[in-house]
């Protein structure tokens, strides 16, 4: 890679727009980061320690906090020290891991909300067959699978996108190498990266959203024909809880990485990343134990269990 670029290293520009609140901005940023690590870090904790929540749904449901907490731990620690930092350099090489692990845990997460998807298909839809299709050993191989493809194809835009010469200019106008503003600063036709872009966000955003949207038309035909107000209820708050998560996460990066080239603007890139990279993961842990009384009560169990919190 270094033999055809002659730039060393970028400059992230970040919020450098805004010098005169980059201080509230970086408070504000540090806030959702540690509020992303304690949520994402008390549901694994949750589901680990109580052998109640030993089931394939929370077993999924930890995996997306586990990638949660290395998803925002890519670019948000950079972040906070650019803000307060003159020097936003990055050099070549670590611009290229930045997107590379972006890439791969953003890619992964498609995938587990898909299997996600599948799990609660089974469990409401074929619930005489959910015992055999999601036993541990495939929810094993669910998991690995969604983690796996999404590094390798991760991996592979990486390469593909680095492999390209850059002369010159290095700033990138966003807060982390991200696949457009760095794709502009190539100095060669970036078509072919652009159509492989499209081809992968393709295969990794629309084909598992499809899956899930097919999930989603038979889970609500089955809630439909429910004559239990009680299994209904709790199916619906399970269900509910997987839609928003997957409207939210869905919803930005496909409009980021599926429309055209010449509709990209670094002030809707600036938002739509700031959705899904800072805050989606900051909602996750609240969307599903809001909704969910399985885990509030396992919660306040361990806080009895510590004596945090005592309840006769």
């Amino acid at each position: 890679m270094m033999n055809q670029t002659s730039v060393t290293y970028f400059i992230i520009l970040g919020f450098s727009a805004f010098t005169d609140v980059c201080l509230p901005i970086f408070f504000f940023f540090l806030f959702v980061y540690l509020a992303t690590l304690i949520g994402n870090g008390a549901v694994t904790y949750i589901v680990y320690s109580d052998p109640a929540l030993h089931s394939p749904m929370y077993f999924f449901l930890c995996n997306l906090s586990i990638l949660e907490i290395c998803y925002s731990s890519v670019t948000m620690p950079k972040n906070l020290i650019n803000l307060l930092s003159k020097d936003k350099r990055i050099s070549f090489n670590g611009c290229a891991v930045q997107m590379f692990f972006f890439l791969g845990l953003g890619m992964s997460e498609c995938l587990l909300l898909a299997v996600m998807a599948f799990d609660r298909f089974t469990a409401i839809c074929r619930p005489l067959y959910y015992n055999l299709v999601m036993s541990a050993k495939n929810c094993c191989r669910l998991s690995a699978f969604s983690w796996l493809l999404g590094t390798l194809l991760g991996m592979g835009q990486t390469i593909f996108i680095f492999s390209l010469p850059y002369c010159g200019p290095n700033v990138i106008d966003h807060f982390f190498c991200d696949i457009p503003p760095v794709l502009k600063l190539a100095c060669s036709d970036t078509y072919l990266n652009e159509i492989s872009i499209f081809s992968v966000s393709v295969v990794v955003l629309l084909t598992p959203f499809l899956l899930i949207l097919g999930s989603y038309t038979q889970i609500i035909s089955t809630l439909l024909k429910m004559t239990s107000v009680e299994n209904r209820s709790k199916a619906y708050s399970t269900f509910v809880s997987h839609l928003i998560s997957v409207t939210l996460f869905y919803g930005t990066t496909s409009f980021m990485y599926l429309r055209p080239r010449s509709k990209y603007s670094s002030e809707i890139d600036h938002f739509l990343a700031l959705f899904y990279s800072v805050v989606t993961p900051m909602l996750n842990p609240l969307i599903y134990t809001l909704r969910n009384k399985e885990v509030k009560k396992s919660f306040l169990k361990i806080l009895r269990r510590h004596k945090i919190f005592c309840k006769n």
